[in-house]
């Protein structure tokens, strides 16, 4: 399968048309969605039309950059003026969007192909995938295991070859967790770095788009075609040394995962020691005052939960409701305890990037989380899926997530590696470094062969 860097230069030099990639992307998702439900809503009129202006353009000489006549998904989530947005909730099943978000505006203008619209945990207030009005989007490597969530079908939908790329979401690990458990990349960005307007929001306070590609050098192509003008962009930087780096490897989230994902990162700390300056262990501390996510959540949520609360999956409707009750002084109260722990860590006064597993599991059986209750799946999803994102989400330090190996079942494992609030490029320069000292990411799904 052809990264998008790779597809983006054969279709500037016009070896390959943008009608032809976007054709094989709709025979995929044909052939595929069916076994991994990765789509909601197949866009496949919009993404001919999209394709075919493309193609125009580039043969008169206009070439608008790297995602012009490149086939992208979308989590559903992310409004496309006259296409359902649903959330993955029976809530928003017949919701138009009647404007795009300016994601998409961004995604137009570079001249991307928008081919649909992938599944979700519902309203993405979950960590596990399973919970939608459209059935769990199942893993690419193994269809009886999850993708993880929220962004369940973005990642199984690139993982298999059904779109070049993704936007998904992430609010407490929402990209990074689907990315690590298919095996392909995903880029939690710094704060501000990319608008969440016309985006169904969780949290409003964590929330932020993020890439899903098959590699370090994709995702950061889409950053740089979707940050606002002027904004740092990183696609000179990702080749430079890593040598002067300072690598600190999270001990607390290391020392909880399962041995076989330890193994995998033990395998990738070891890779990277030998290109960095210093190496370092140290216990990662950090605050999450539960009142900014129980508010906002609540906040959003509340007509809904008044007026049609039936519309919501029961284990949603649960969640949502034990948001209730935080007042408006305590929201406030949390969101300067936060901002003042945040201002206290001094993490980077003596590194520059931390190390942990994405995920401390692989992907678990779907049937093994669907027999769980609803108080104990969100245990399980907090514990063993979010446990080693969520804190960089409070924290705001840009993370990505890259793989870094397989279980003995054949499962794939991530690497995530964190930099400093706005050194997103530092992050993503270490994890392209070991990308291209590795040969994991170019491992792809049999099906998807």
């Amino acid at each position: 399968m052809l990264s998008l860097v790779e597809a983006a230069e054969q279709i500037r030099s016009r070896k390959l048309s943008s009608m032809e990639l976007t054709l094989e992307c709709l025979a995929r998702i044909e052939r595929l969605n069916p076994l991994l439900n990765a789509f909601i809503t197949v866009t496949a009129d919009l993404a001919l039309e999209q394709a075919a202006r493309a193609d125009a353009e580039i043969s008169s000489g206009n070439w608008r950059g790297p995602l012009h006549g490149i086939p992208i998904a979308l989590k559903d989530l992310i409004d496309v003026a006259g296409v359902r947005t649903t959330a993955g909730s029976r809530q928003f099943g017949n919701r138009i969007a009647t404007k795009d978000a300016a994601i998409v505006t961004q995604l137009e203008r570079a001249g991307a192909v928008i081919v649909g619209k992938t599944n979700l945990h519902e309203f993405a207030f979950g960590g596990s995938g399973i919970v939608s009005a459209f059935r769990p989007a199942k893993n690419p490597w193994e269809i009886t295991r999850i993708t993880g969530g929220s962004s369940s079908g973005s990642a199984a939908a690139v993982a298999a070859g059904m779109c070049i790329a993704a936007i998904g979401t992430d609010t407490a690990g929402s990209v990074r967790v689907p990315a690590a458990l298919c095996g392909v990349v995903g880029h939690r960005p710094s704060l501000g770095m990319l608008s969440n307007e016309r985006i169904v929001p969780l949290a409003k306070s964590f929330d932020t788009p993020g890439p899903i590609a098959r590699t370090v050098r994709d995702a950061v192509t889409i950053l740089n075609c979707l940050t606002a003008p002027g904004a740092t962009k990183f696609s000179a930087g990702v080749d430079e040394p890593v040598t002067k780096l300072r690598m600190g490897v999270a001990r607390n989230l290391r020392d909880e995962a399962d041995p076989e994902v330890a193994g995998c990162f033990y395998g990738a700390v070891e890779a990277l020691s030998g290109m960095v300056a210093q190496v370092s262990e140290f216990d990662l501390q950090w605050e999450t005052p539960p009142a900014i996510r129980s508010y906002e959540i609540h906040r959003y949520h509340e007509k809904m939960l008044k007026a049609t609360p039936e519309l919501y999956d029961p284990r949603t409707l649960d969640r949502v409701r034990d948001t209730a009750g935080v007042s408006e002084d305590e929201y406030q109260r949390a969101l300067r305890e936060l901002t003042e722990f945040n201002q206290s860590v001094r993490v980077f006064d003596t590194l520059d990037v931390v190390l942990s597993p994405t995920v401390p599991v692989a992907a678990p059986r779907i049937a093994d989380l669907e027999a769980l209750d609803s108080p104990s799946l969100r245990q399980f999803e907090l514990r063993y899926l979010l446990k080693n994102t969520f804190p960089f989400s409070s924290l705001w330090w840009p993370s990505v997530s890259v793989p870094c190996g397989f279980t003995g079942e054949g499962l794939p494992v991530g690497l995530q590696i964190s930099a400093a609030p706005e050194a997103d490029g530092v992050a993503l320069r270490l994890a392209h470094a070991y990308e291209q000292a590795t040969e994991w990411h170019k491992q792809v799904p049999p099906m998807a062969g």
